[in-house]
């Protein structure tokens, strides 16, 4: 499953329902350091934290914490890995590959 599949998307769970994704401390990165990362600017990467899940603020003004190999699934369009992560399967194999390419450890 992709992003950018010609098939239309399954239903999206609401974003209140959705499961957050657990972020450990070496997994999280800034808005500043994800705009430098992907080359997209503020404006998508905060639309991506909001439509995927992919980022979290502890209250309204505060920083945004976004998880690293979550923004790279996004970017690459690979919804399966997103999904496996956002259920904590980390050591998938699918998934796995996204932090060892950030040289991140599961």
């Amino acid at each position: 499953m992709s992003l950018f599949d010609d098939d239309p998307p399954a239903p999206q769970r609401n974003s209140s329902a959705a499961w957050p994704i657990l972020m450990r401390a070496d997994d999280i990165i800034n808005l500043k350091a994800a705009v430098h990362i992907t080359g997209r600017s503020e404006k998508t990467i905060r639309g991506w934290c909001r439509q995927f899940g992919i980022g979290s603020q502890a209250c309204p003004g505060g920083p945004l914490e976004i998880s690293a190999p979550a923004l790279e699934m996004v970017r690459h369009g690979d919804v399966t890995a997103l999904e496996l992560l956002r259920e904590g399967k980390r050591d998938h194999p699918r998934v796995s590959r996204y932090f060892d390419h950030l040289g991140i450890p599961t």
